[in-house]
């Protein structure tokens, strides 16, 4: 029941955020009418570049074992609350026609998880929740599909893939996780046009595809219990970047 809460309040702010992206574009797209548009050989340039500032929030995707640990109690596992990171990284785009660029986005993003834990009575074990820190290296090769501009406005979506290393410890408190994962991502956005630059705005989902819990353990004694509740843990990043190019 707190995990579908937590969703539903997520795609509440999702939804929240996108409203207001398309009311400043429209609002844009409206204002700029009133003059020649804002960089009009931009898209016939076969290659550009620029760099990214986004904001992050990490979640995890908890997949309980629902067995009895060695310390004899059952532990159920959930990520609460979703705290902000920082992304940061640079933009080489390549015009493959009028409506697709591939892009190539390599960076560095911040961010922490924490991961509460909590038995069949309700109580808290010690060290608990686990604060998971990520340093990420991010390669993102990613395929955009622009619609019709509109004046200085235009809509655009996005796909991809996205390796990430983690560079923070991978013996984290009480668990071991995998460094390496490979994501999935998609999102949408609008670009405007302004005097000398574009300003993109782009809200995109990030989902791992792989279990990145390392089912060894940390070997610390008393480490066992944390490991053994869990079958698997998927990411998750919600990521909401603002481009200049």
């Amino acid at each position: 029941m707190v995990s579908e809460k937590r969703n539903k309040n997520q795609l509440k702010r999702v939804i929240f955020i996108f409203s207001c992206l398309l009311f400043v574009s429209l609002s844009y797209a409206q204002e700029g009418k009133k003059g020649a548009p804002n960089l009009p050989g931009f898209e016939e340039k076969k290659l550009h570049f620029g760099f990214l500032i986004g904001f992050n929030a990490m979640d995890f995707r908890v997949y309980n074992s629902g067995q009895q640990t060695d310390d004899g109690n059952t532990y159920y596992a959930e990520v609460l609350h979703l705290k902000p990171g920082l992304n940061i990284g640079i933009v080489t785009s390549l015009r493959l026609n009028k409506y697709f660029n591939l892009r190539f986005l390599p960076g560095i993003s911040f961010g922490q998880r924490d991961i509460y834990y909590m038995n069949q009575n309700g109580e808290f074990p010690e060290g608990s929740p686990l604060q998971i820190k990520s340093t990420f290296l991010e390669f993102p090769l990613l395929v955009k599909f622009s619609g019709s501009r509109m004046h200085n406005v235009k809509p655009f979506m996005i796909a991809g893939a996205n390796m990430k290393y983690d560079l923070a410890k991978n013996k984290q408190d009480h668990l071991l996780l995998r460094s390496l994962d490979l994501y999935g991502e998609a999102g949408a956005g609008l670009d405007f046009y302004m005097t000398y630059f574009r300003l993109s705005i782009e809200l995109k989902a990030s989902i791992g595809l792989f279990n990145v819990l390392n089912p060894a353990g940390t070997g610390e004694p008393g480490d066992e219990v944390y490991t053994q509740a869990l079958d698997g843990l998927k990411s998750r990043i919600f990521v909401l970047t603002f481009y200049f190019e």
